[in-house]
């Protein structure tokens, strides 16, 4: 016999049912929203994993297109590899989730969650993430839970929770916040330049809700939950850390760790452990496998008491400095655009293309609002970044959600189809990494795009904040653009990106329990300040506006409207006269249903010529005007004369010459060009044309 739970959450019914689906998982919550149903398991490992010093903790989104009644599509015919959105979602869902477990728990664990149906008024994406924070919480894994998380849209200018299909579309604002029962702990945002005041408005009151949702799943855990089982710790032993502190000294590790440079910093803590493997190949041999989380222990401490308590950064900035920046444009010659940004030891090169619309991607998901995409952001993060070496294995989940955030935060400041007819993707490529190259790559991504000449409507930069928390809410230093020792040994990563105006993106990684407002609220005033300067003074001096047109080597698109009933006659049957038409010109054509055609080109003449061929196909012929064509018949009575692939005249063999004409061959012939002037109708309702008439 199962239990089943209910609330309702932002005008809509959630429901949660216990027992009834997945017993022999560690939990299980059968997730009812409106419609959408997901199953959420928890499940964990009997032992801890052998041989690792990190929680192994495993999310799973999977969508199946059986949910919104869809066949994939292939050869195959079943789902493939996880979807971007997929990818992202589990992101979402880890974020909140990883840092309430134990930090010494080495048993693996995966939340999985099954998109079984999908109401689109109802976000399959915040029911999975609910429901992965109930079927842990009720679980016998160790958890200090619950989590709740809420979506925000705004909707002429009011915020809504958990928006429908249609609210989500007229949406500028798409924010998801994860709460504990006092604080936030996750903040995903996507906004169309919103005043950073509203912003925080919209965070907290999701946390409200959140709070709500928690008591909710409290009367389940209170239900249902089983007791918590318990594990082995996986920490350092007092003893080898002890003595590994006395042997090398906090003094000896401050000068390891403090410098500004990731190459000499690596080589002193690799002579540490060299020190340290001496020490105990022979007394304690059992030691050596533990070293290399001792060490990391051993940094951390120290780091975060130099920041917290020395006020001093490892690279020896204040809290409020920037690292050294600079913005570089047209590295590559003969790409569409490129830009180059470089904060410190971080570097990140982008590259823009342009391509006829044709070429946006195609999406085949359940959320029926997202079927494709004009602009594209991809990032790559080599190996060779960060001094390693390992073969590439594609794109992995982090890369996939770098690039999300960069192009979340530029798709607000894109120009519209209407007014710049191109698909568009931007690649940024890791050169050099040291911390916050998602937002290096934002960075970039803007220099990258004025520099092709796409009129972006403003300019967004990016950057990171850190946090260092000691015993007590009020005992925290924020840090202005974190370095990757700063992230590493930190308590967050607090990601904005937005232009003069107001923020297009927000991501929050933390490694506490969650963030005080007083914190959060600092935290985004901090990146303001920061992104103005960057944007005033690093990458205006280099480029300051989108250049007026796209460059040589780019393709050049012109685009007009034409009656949308005269479609047909432009792509003719099966295809003929567009295709005729791409033949004659070289040219690529996008038609949509609405009568816009694109017309792109590697040169102008081009693209005139198949402009004209189309405007002369859609064009209603009309009495005493002039008309070009091509002799393409001959027969008794006269000669037909094509104007454009699919659209033909005849000239009666009387119309051609004003002399007595006994065979039409004796002045046309095949291919020849002549000019003709439109008769009108003839008596049977023909339209007739005559060569003899020209004046």
């Amino acid at each position: 016999m199962f239990k089943s739970f209910s609330m309702e959450l932002a005008g809509r019914k959630l429901t949660v049912d216990i027992g009834r689906v997945a017993a022999q998982a560690n939990g299980a919550a059968f997730m009812h929203y409106g419609d959408t149903v997901v199953l959420s398991t928890a499940t964990a490992s009997n032992k801890p994993r052998e041989g690792i010093d990190f929680f192994p903790l495993s999310v799973e989104y999977e969508e199946k297109l059986y949910a919104v009644g869809k066949i994939p599509g292939g050869f195959i015919k079943r789902e493939g590899k996880a979807s971007e959105n997929s990818v992202l979602t589990s992101r979402v869902i880890d974020r909140p989730m990883r840092p309430l477990f134990p930090k010494d728990y080495r048993n693996d664990v995966t939340l999985n969650n099954l998109v079984l149906c999908v109401d689109q008024d109802c976000s399959p994406e915040i029911t999975a993430i609910l429901g992965s924070a109930i079927a842990t919480a009720i679980s016998d894994i160790p958890f200090d839970g619950p989590t709740a998380s809420t979506m925000v849209g705004m909707v002429d200018g009011e915020l809504v929770f958990n928006p429908t299909s249609s609210q989500r579309e007229k949406s500028t604002l798409t924010l998801t916040v994860a709460s504990t029962r006092d604080k936030v702990i996750m903040i995903e945002a996507g906004a169309n330049e919103l005043p950073e005041d509203k912003m925080i408005e919209a965070i907290f009151a999701a946390h409200d809700l959140n709070k709500k949702v928690i008591e909710f799943i409290d009367t389940i855990v209170a239900e249902c939950g089983k007791p918590k089982h318990d594990y082995i710790k996986c920490d350092t032993p007092l003893d080898l850390y002890e003595d590994m502190v006395s042997f090398i000294t906090p003094e000896a590790m401050e000068v390891a760790v403090f410098t500004d440079e990731k190459q000499v910093r690596e080589a002193n803590i690799r002579e540490i452990t060299d020190k340290l493997v001496a020490r105990y190949e022979e007394s304690h041999p059992e030691w050596l496998p533990l070293l290399g989380e001792a060490i990391y222990k051993f940094q951390k401490k120290t780091v975060r008491k130099m920041i917290l308590k020395d006020k001093k950064r490892p690279d020896g900035r204040d809290v409020t400095q920037i690292r050294k920046l600079t913005a570089e444009v047209d590295i590559l010659p003969r790409t569409h655009g490129s830009g180059m940004f470089t904060r410190g030891q971080t570097q990140v090169l982008t590259i823009t293309t342009l391509g006829a619309l044709a070429e946006t991607q195609r999406l085949d998901g359940i959320d029926e609002n997202e079927t494709g995409k004009r602009y594209m952001h991809h990032y790559n993060f080599p190996s060779y970044s960060v001094g390693e070496t390992k073969p590439s294995r594609g794109p992995g989940r982090r890369e996939i959600g770098h690039g999300a955030l960069a192009e979340k935060a530029l798709v607000p400041v894109l120009p519209t189809e209407e007014e710049f007819p191109y698909a568009i993707r931007t690649v940024s490529e890791v050169l050099e990494s040291n911390g916050s190259t998602s937002q290096g790559s934002i960075c970039a991504s803007t220099l990258s795009l004025m520099a092709a000449g796409v009129p972006i409507k403003a300019m967004v930069a990016g950057i990171s904040v850190g946090l260092v928390t000691g015993e007590s809410d009020d005992d925290y230093i924020i840090l202005t653009d974190i370095q990757g020792l700063e992230d590493f040994f930190g308590d967050m990563d607090f990601k904005v990106a937005g232009t003069h105006k107001g923020i297009t993106a927000i991501q929050m990684d933390i490694k506490i329990h969650g963030l005080t407002r007083e914190i959060i609220e600092k935290a985004i005033y901090r990146t303001k300040e920061a992104r103005t300067y960057i944007l005033d003074d690093i990458m205006a001096p280099v480029i300051s506006e989108p250049r007026s047109e796209v460059g040589p080597y780019s393709p050049k698109i012109v685009q007009i409207k034409i009656d949308p009933t005269k479609i047909g006659e432009v792509v003719g049957q099966r295809g003929k006269t567009i295709n005729a038409i791409i033949d004659q010109t070289g040219v690529k054509i996008d038609i949509t249903d609405d009568g816009a055609v694109s017309v792109c080109g590697v040169d102008k003449v081009s693209i005139e010529k198949a402009l004209g061929i189309i405007r002369m196909i859609v064009t209603e012929f009309e009495e005493g005007k002039k008309y070009v064509g091509k002799v393409i018949s001959i027969k008794d009575f006269g000669a037909f004369i094509e104007f454009a692939p699919g659209k033909e005249g005849m000239v009666h063999i009387s119309k051609i010459a004003k002399h007595r004409v006994e065979h039409v061959e004796d002045v046309l012939s095949l291919g020849d060009v002549v000019t003709v002037v439109c008769m009108g109708q003839d008596k049977m309702g023909r339209i007739s044309f005559s060569i003899k008439d020209v004046e």
